[in-house]
């Protein structure tokens, strides 16, 4: 029996008027019912043919669009692109790159993995797949990413184009698991100061995150500074296992509590292995969730400071709920709390997401983010630290306890454009893939590249000359001379990147960071 024979024989249906619209008489039908007769009857008896699958999803995303900022629905593809980096591996062949001109250009190999094993080397072109060409023929990246992706144990050929070699080079790669950090940079930014970014909360991040602090300790760490700008957050156990290594055993490090939910505590078990030195967090507007709830547990129990902006303010917990298909609902179930009994989400209205969106955007405009005393917040929302006494105040967020002003001025317009337009990168790659050996030969170590490389005239040309081509050049001589500071300090980054590793590039540019700055002279105080 197929679905209208179904329909029609469980439904009353009247069609009237020349219209012939139909009305289907619903009695005491459940909810449920009313929706399964919404879908069968759109599918069956619409003037033109549905989607059914989209018709479908459509309904799932409505229905999650007028609950908080947060629920949402996700298909087997957008599952499978969210989940990948917190998970923390991925198979495929190990390589870092970037496209230059219609050809893939690999930057750096895994440390490693099975590129690195069979001579892959940073600067290869990787022109053909299982002979298929993939340089000069205008192919996707993310196509270019499903060939060299694959299954663990799978064999891919790749053709090869090496500088200073004439012959194309054939490589037999048997794909592996390729590991995805979590931690950007670990590194000692000043002697007895240990740093460590965390960019995302995945499943490998407490492991790294404890590496991370074993390998300080042993060059002599006595205060951290972690760094949590950007983090969008990821996994809650992930926060709570960073948080178990900086405080004491039984120390509420967050809870959550819903309509449905009993509140649930999570606590320190001790162990930890930084639990006695100093610690500063760095937050910016784009810290939230898991992030949040590693900074308001270092707030609550006076641990260390929290150096920068108030943070996003996502507190909201998502449950996954897997579809059949591979598809998911992440639906909201719960609140955070810090140990203070903070809530840390921000005010939302249900259904106007874009409002919701738009408020790191409504931060600036209404000088928040260059001052402090632009926040305000109600006397009903005051809490106070656990050991201190300290007052701290929920509503949305994490108020630093020194606060740092965003400088609007520090990327002007020029620069932005330039960024936005890939003009940095693309020079950039062309730059160290021409000069890369003698880069290396000139500077032996990254401390010598840090202390005496400045970027040359010519790569600065270059990108003032591509801009133009483009139509993007500054305002006035000003704008220029306020741009190129900043330009050659990226640009230097960017090469100590690509010539060592991410470590190198956040050592670079963490010296002009004001937020990174100011923790170093709380920590000189």
């Amino acid at each position: 029996m197929n679905k209208r024979i179904l329909y029609v024989a469980t439904l009353w249906l009247l069609t009237i008027s020349s219209t012939a619209q139909l009305h289907i008489k619903m009695g005491n039908e459940s909810q449920m019912r009313k929706l399964q007769i919404a879908e069968m009857a759109i599918n069956s008896l619409y003037v033109d043919s549905v989607d059914e699958q989209k018709l479908v999803e459509d309904g799932i995303r409505g229905m999650l669009e007028k609950l908080d900022p947060h629920s949402t629905y996700s298909t087997p593809k957008e599952v499978k692109s969210m989940t990948e980096p917190l998970k923390g591996n991925f198979e495929g062949i190990g390589v870092q790159f970037n496209m230059v001109e219609d050809t893939l250009l690999v930057v750096q190999t895994v440390s490693g993995g099975p590129s690195e094993k069979m001579g892959i080397l940073a600067g290869d072109r990787i022109v053909s797949v299982n002979d298929t060409a993939i340089a000069g023929v205008k192919m996707s990246q993310e196509e270019i990413m499903k060939r060299l992706r694959g299954p663990k144990g799978t064999k891919v050929l790749l053709g090869i184009v090496r500088p200073g070699i004439s012959d194309r080079l054939t490589f037999t790669i048997t794909r592996d698991k390729i590991p995805v950090n979590t931690i950007d940079a670990t590194y000692m930014i000043r002697p007895e100061v240990g740093y460590i970014r965390i960019g995302s909360f995945g499943m490998t991040t407490p492991y790294e995150f404890a590496n991370s602090l074993k390998q300080l300790l042993s060059q002599g760490m006595q205060t951290l500074i972690i760094d949590l700008q950007g983090n969008g957050g990821g996994y809650l156990q992930a926060a709570v296992e960073v948080a178990n290594e900086l405080l004491g055993s039984g120390s509420l490090i967050v809870y959550t509590k819903g309509r449905s939910a009993n509140r649930d505590d999570y606590r320190a078990r001790g162990g930890g292995l930084f639990k006695e030195g100093k610690v500063i967090v760095l937050v910016d507007s784009y810290t939230a969730s898991a992030a949040e709830i590693v900074s308001g547990a270092i707030q609550d129990h006076d641990r260390g400071i929290i150096v920068g902006r108030r943070t996003f303010g996502k507190g909201l917990v998502q449950c996954p709920i897997d579809l059949p298909d591979g598809s998911m609902i992440r639906l909201t179930t719960a609140h955070y709390y810090t140990p203070s009994g903070r809530c840390i989400q921000k005010p939302y209205e249900k259904g106007k997401k874009l409002n919701y969106d738009m408020d790191v955007s409504n931060r600036l405009k209404s000088g928040e983010l260059m001052s402090a005393d632009s926040v305000h917040f109600s006397d009903s929302l005051k809490y106070y630290t656990l050991r201190e006494h300290r007052v701290v105040y929920g509503g949305g967020g994490i108020m630093p306890d020194e606060f740092v002003p965003l400088d609007t001025t520090i990327y002007t317009r020029f620069h932005r454009e330039l960024a936005a337009k890939s003009i940095l990168i693309s020079q950039n790659l062309r730059y160290v893939d021409g000069h890369r050996k003698e880069l290396h030969k000139r500077y032996s170590s990254f401390a010598a590249f840090q202390e005496h490389y400045t970027v040359p005239q010519k790569v600065i040309d270059n990108i003032l000359s591509e801009g133009k081509k483009q139509k993007i050049t500054p305002k006035d001589d000003d704008e220029l001379q306020r741009t190129l500071p900043m330009l050659r300090q990226q640009l230097k980054a960017l090469i100590a990147r690509d010539l060592w590793s991410m470590n190198e590039y956040y050592a670079v540019m963490n010296e002009q960071s004001e937020i990174v700055q100011r923790a170093l002279q709380l920590i000189e105080k």
